[in-house]
């Protein structure tokens, strides 16, 4: 499928679902460890996870608030810090090691992430439920916004069907087949950037001139007396 054609599909599809996209597979190792394969300009886990150290800061942040600040000013703060962030990159984690990564607006509901799931997996008529990690923690309240729920700029969240444990009646892919061609789509197209020659126009060359040459000119002779001629 050549380079144009690709990119048609994929901007198709985001069409469709209203929203950027990507679907690619991680490494089959603990829920915590994850990494997903980076391409330059991808941002690592890293990005999405919430640290102690976070958890530290924003608890000192928190502290010097309230005893130095007005609620005014806190108010002001907050609303320059959420103007600041313009998206929220939100990784879908299936438990067959396939990852689908869609962009929201930090103003979003948990709601628009759960239709969208609804949307492509390849059995949206059974029920599901997502959850973050560590530790294991379900995500009950959709209408929270991305922002409110610490969601921003990006978190992992992760998915499971709603069948008792050991039972393996639910088999098969988790994403629907056109979902899960998004991947080579992806893939294509990044090959295809990579393939394309890079034009570089020919410098001039300018041949090197000889520096200017000095003209000498003739030494003056000095008179000198001749010790003969006495005046």
């Amino acid at each position: 499928m050549g380079h144009w054609a690709v990119s048609a599909n994929l901007a198709d599809m985001n069409e469709r679902f209203g929203r950027e996209i990507r679907v690619f597979e991680t490494s089959p190792v603990s829920p915590s460890l994850n990494a997903a394969p980076s391409n330059e300009g991808d941002e690592t886990d890293d990005f999405y996870e919430f640290t102690p150290e976070d958890y530290y800061r924003l608890l000192a942040t928190k502290k010097e608030d309230k005893f130095l600040k007005t609620r005014k000013i806190r108010e002001a703060e907050e609303a320059a810090r959420r103007s600041r962030i313009t998206k929220a990159v939100i990784r879908v984690r299936f438990p067959d090691n396939h990852t689908l990564e869609a962009n929201f607006h930090p103003s979003e509901t948990i709601q628009n992430l759960v239709d969208l799931v609804t949307k492509v997996i390849a059995q949206p008529e059974q029920p599901f439920y997502l959850y973050t990690t560590p530790p294991k923690k379900l995500i009950k309240d959709m209408s929270q916004d991305f922002y409110t729920a610490g969601f921003c700029p990006g978190a992992i969240v992760y998915f499971s069907y709603e069948v008792p444990k050991g039972d393996n009646t639910l088999v098969g892919s988790y994403l629907g087949e056109d979902i899960m061609a998004l991947k080579d789509l992806h893939v294509s197209a990044d090959q295809g950037q990579q393939s394309q020659p890079v034009q570089v126009e020919p410098e001039s060359v300018v041949a090197p001139q000889p520096p200017p040459v000095e003209e000498r000119k003739p030494a003056e002779k000095k008179l000198v007396k001749p010790k003969w001629l006495k005046m």
